[in-house]
């Protein structure tokens, strides 16, 4: 296993622990250039295969920096970013810095929490009211927030946000408050924290 397979990049002091790692690896650590760490295992390709499994370890991995230390920032992959050699990583992080520095910095301290506001069948609701009502409820709560694709007739909204942790109580909170409010018409599925995949745009291309 000579290649790098990327879960993510931070800028906190290096880690190394192991764990079931994406291809079956068992050990997680950083490759560092200046302050930038990319957090990666070993792989023996650099185009492996998203299954279910390594798809859930990919997701276990970036979990576990989030939740050491107090809560660590780390701008993730999306599966299946993997170099040839730490040269290369290394080669990538130099050209992305800046971005990857912007990035740091719009997350730190932060989560993405999601929630979707289902319709009961046969019920009747405004979906104009129920936008208006979550966005003045939640929006002054999270730093940002963005919609996401309504897939079903019955979803009258599906949004994720970028929320503080120190505001994570608060925001629990507020959409409980909603969901209460609205038990007998709508559903509120309501899930996270996840790595903020929705709110960086830093695109890096692997090396094969």
């Amino acid at each position: 296993m000579t290649n790098r397979y990327v879960y993510g990049i931070m800028n906190d002091d290096p880690v190394e622990f192991e764990t079931d790692a994406v291809g079956g690896a068992d050990r997680v650590y950083t490759v560092s250039h200046r302050r930038l760490n990319a957090v990666v295992s070993d792989i023996d390709t650099t185009d492996p295969e998203e299954t279910d499994e390594d798809a859930q370890r990919h997701d276990d991995v970036l979990r576990e920096i989030m939740d050491r230390d107090g809560g660590r920032a780390i701008v993730p992959m999306q599966f299946g970013m993997a170099f040839e050699n730490d040269r290369a990583l290394k080669n990538v992080l130099r050209g992305a810095r800046p971005a990857f520095r912007r990035a740091l910095n719009d997350i730190e301290g932060r989560v993405e929490l999601g929630l979707k506001v289902v319709r009961e069948e046969d019920a009747e609701v405004d979906d104009d009211a129920i936008e208006e009502a979550v966005a003045e409820t939640l929006e002054p709560i999270a730093a940002q927030s963005v919609p996401n694709d309504l897939f079903s007739d019955r979803l009258v909204l599906n949004r994720s946000y970028l929320v503080d942790r120190d505001e994570r109580e608060r925001f629990d909170d507020a959409v409980a408050e909603l969901e209460a409010e609205y038990d007998e018409d709508l559903m509120f599925r309501y899930t996270g924290p996840f790595a903020p995949y929705s709110f960086v745009d830093v695109k890096i291309g692997s090396q094969q």
